[in-house]
Formats: structure tokens, sequence, C-alpha cells
């Protein structure tokens, strides 16, 4: 059923990790609703709204790496490209900044 995906491990912790956050935010959300707060996004955001950025952040960190490993193994003579945990742990540090200080 998911052949046509390559699922690694560092691909499969970054979706259960998701789903964890999704799922754990759903059961805050309803033992204490969220109010809105001004951090250093340009906006009054909730914790969805900081989730939600942060998420996409998080993607984005993901997406750049990969595009980016090749040259940096090229660049710093490396024998292989880094590993993609470096980008989940990078990922998951700005998602943690943005749902705190966001």
């Amino acid at each position: 059923m998911f052949d046509w995906m390559a699922w690694t491990t560092p691909v499969a912790v970054f979706f259960a990790c998701i789903a964890l956050m999704l799922a754990g935010m759903t059961v805050w959300e309803i033992k204490s609703p969220t109010i809105l707060r001004k951090g250093f996004l340009p906006m009054e955001t909730t914790r969805g709204d900081r989730l939600f950025i942060g998420l996409l952040s998080a993607a984005y960190v993901n997406l750049a790496f990969v595009g980016v490993s090749g040259r940096l193994a090229e660049w710093l003579s490396l024998e292989s490209e880094p590993s993609i945990w470096i980008s989940f742990v990078l990922s998951m540090a700005l998602l943690g900044l943005i749902m705190r200080k966001g």
C-alpha cells in the first residue's frame, strides 16, 4: 500500500511526530481553550496558528536541507551526504521556538 513512498526511519519519525503533535494539540485545546497572543511573529496567533506556521517552517527546513545536502557534501569534501537527522533536529527546534516564543 505504501510502496510509492520511500519510508526511511527519519521520514517515519517525522510523520509520527506530526501525528502526535496534532493529537496532543487537540487534547490541549479541549482541556484549555487558547487565547490570542503576540510574540515575535508579526500578528496575534493562537496555539493552532503557531503549530501550523511551525509545521510549514519545519517542512521548508527539511526540503531545503534535502536540496542542499548534495552540495554540502561536495563543498565540505564529505564521503557521503549529511544525515537527514540533522534537518529533523533543526526543524523540530524551529518548531519549538515558534510554538514557545512566536
